[in-house]
């Protein structure tokens, strides 16, 4: 089973259909929260995740979206965009927002936006946290986002490795515990302006000699019409940091 791993998309509609189209071999997507807020076209993302049936959780955007208190620790930037997009969003696209759940296991893996020990605030960017949420995991692999950062910890008795993917880098998933984060759809922060996400190779061939099947993790990068983006962020009347980010990947 082949499945795309896709996280704040941001309501940005034209990454996240580059990566559908980058995706097209996949059985199944996953998604790991803030689905709205900054970009343009909130509606239009939660659209098309529900043409492809996406399944996954709730971001701490997509609570503010719904009212939630998380906009009050929001950047004034992201504030604006938050309190537009609560203005902005359709009663369809409220109410698949509010059927998405803080948590989700399927399978070997947990599904979370920010960590497994706070879904909505914490980010996992130190090995002190990553130790603190391996820990916290009931499943062997955990699957986050909310940093917009690609990157998985592996650990081992304590122990955590980091690791820090280049487009095309690939992990083959073993008996330590793993937390992987896809990166950015719509709004990289790691000084690569290009759509990220991966992809699971859930049950691959080990290869010669193994006779046992391995997940295996491949980190993707897809350029897309920044400039488009760009311009629907400021038609909105949205703020122009957001839209001027986008160009660095910060």
């Amino acid at each position: 089973m082949r499945v795309a791993v896709l996280s704040d998309i941001h309501s940005n509609l034209v990454a996240l259909d580059a990566i559908l189209a980058h995706a097209r071999s996949v059985d199944a997507i996953w998604h790991l929260g803030d689905v709205v807020g900054y970009g343009p076209d909130p509606d239009g993302v939660v659209a098309r995740l529900g043409e492809v049936g996406a399944t996954g959780v709730r971001g701490n955007h997509d609570a503010a979206a719904l009212g939630g208190p998380e906009i009050d620790w929001f950047n004034p930037d992201a504030r604006a965009a938050a309190e537009w997009t609560r203005d902005t969003i359709s009663g369809a696209t409220r109410a698949w927002l509010d059927e998405q759940p803080e948590r989700r296991t399927i399978g070997s893996f947990s599904l979370v936006h920010g960590s497994p020990l706070d879904p909505l605030r914490e980010y996992i960017a130190t090995l002190a946290s990553a130790r603190d949420n391996l820990a916290a995991i009931d499943t062997p692999v955990g699957l986050h986002g909310h940093t917009h950062v690609p990157v998985a910890f592996v650990g081992d008795q304590g122990d955590v490795m980091i690791i820090e993917p280049r487009d095309g880098a690939t992990l083959e998933i073993d008996d330590r515990r793993t937390l992987i984060n896809p990166g950015s759809v719509g709004q990289p922060r790691d000084g690569d302006p290009r759509a990220s996400y991966l992809t699971l190779d859930i049950g691959a061939d080990a290869g010669p000699g193994s006779e046992t099947p391995v997940t295996v993790v491949a980190w993707h990068r897809v350029a897309y019409d920044v400039e488009a983006v760009q311009a629907a962020i400021r038609t909105a009347g949205l703020p122009r940091r957001l839209a001027d980010r986008l160009a660095f990947g910060a």
